[in-house]
């Protein structure tokens, strides 16, 4: 008896239980990368609230009590003072039209094609229409009017910006926070590594590119690796039904061995997911990297702080379909332990006559 309990214990530990918990994972993450939710809802929400976060850098840079570098500080205050809001110039230059039009549209085909309503090869994204926005005159201007309102350069400004003009190859070196004599050879100089950076942004991205060998137009790519995913928890199941059958003898034992062993399968990963999207949503809001003061502008800290609600969203959209499959299949062991009760407290009347 005790080498049945050990054989099927080990069965059930080394096999059925890591199995097990690897499926709930896949699953869960399928279920968030599959999801309408994650290719159209979750964009369309970032989308919607750039520009707030936006805003959010120019009054950060207005805060003397928040920790930034002086460069950067100085940068974000110029385009503050040109009066030109961060909403204003995306919707002027129509960068908020493409991500509303063009970006979200494509990213809802793409849920199409990954539900079998639209052909593989349908979806493109068209980028010229970006190019255009980042070459539009009002970008001209608001670059233009942010160099105007640096403030002047002292005399390391003015040799650094002197060998930056000099310099054939400087298209990777920062540019010095303050504002040049020849203002307008600086500007000359920002539009050409704009200009320079948007050549190389493709005309379009054909997002399923290299589909054209799939042997189907449209199938349900979504559902059918969901139904896959599900599937596989035939295998643990498998695994663990045989080592409670072969350490239990009688039904209520089995039962309990089974729920107890599908909580012991989904419960670490219950407890990792919601730590992970705790994780996430805490890490993301820029407070850790003020640990590291010897590499932190402040800068970064700034930007996280208004920004990092976007791999928080991301990290949550991750992680909460894992957290619900292990709280499904965590049930369901809840019920095997209350059915081996329920069997047990059915048996004892016949043991008793």
């Amino acid at each position: 008896m005790a080498g049945r309990k050990v054989l099927g214990s080990l069965i059930v530990v080394l096999i059925g239980l890591p199995i097990l918990f690897g499926i709930i994972w896949a699953v869960g993450l399928v279920r968030a990368t599959m999801s309408s939710e994650f290719l159209t809802d979750l964009p369309q929400e970032i989308i919607s609230e750039i520009p707030s976060s936006l805003d959010g850098l120019y009054t950060a840079a207005k805060d003397p009590s928040v920790y930034m570098d002086q460069e950067a500080r100085a940068w974000f205050l110029a385009a503050e003072k040109t009066g030109i809001a961060p909403r204003e110039l995306l919707e002027k230059t129509g960068m908020m039209g493409w991500m509303k039009g063009e970006l979200s549209g494509s990213l809802r085909r793409i849920g199409e094609v990954l539900r079998g309503e639209a052909d593989m090869r349908a979806v493109t994204i068209d980028m010229r229409p970006l190019k255009t926005a980042l070459l539009h005159p009002e970008m001209e201007r608001f670059l233009g009017a942010m160099i105007e309102s640096l403030p002047a350069c002292d005399d390391q400004g003015l040799k650094d910006w002197e060998d930056i003009f000099g310099e054939e190859r400087s298209w990777g070196r920062d540019l010095p926070a303050c504002r040049p004599i020849d203002a307008e050879a600086a500007k000359t100089l920002v539009l050409s590594r704009l200009n320079r950076d948007v050549e190389r942004i493709d005309d379009t991205v054909d997002v399923f590119e290299g589909s054209e060998p799939f042997p189907f137009r449209r199938f349900g790519v979504a559902r059918t690796v969901t139904a896959m995913t599900y599937s596989l928890f035939f295998l643990p199941a498998i695994f663990i039904l045989l080592g409670v059958w072969i350490a239990n003898r009688n039904a209520a034992g089995r039962l309990r061995w089974a729920g107890i062993s599908v909580l012991a399968g989904s419960g670490p990963v219950f407890l990792m997911a919601l730590f992970l999207k705790k994780l996430g949503s805490w890490a993301m809001d820029g407070r850790w990297m003020s640990w590291r003061w010897d590499w932190n502008s402040g800068f970064e800290s700034t930007l996280m702080d208004k920004f990092g609600w976007i791999p928080g969203r991301i990290f949550e959209s991750f992680f909460t379909p894992v957290f619900n499959t292990a709280a499904v299949v965590a049930v369901i062991g809840v019920v095997l332990i209350a059915l081996s009760y329920t069997t047990r407290s059915a048996a004892q009347p016949a043991r008793v006559k």
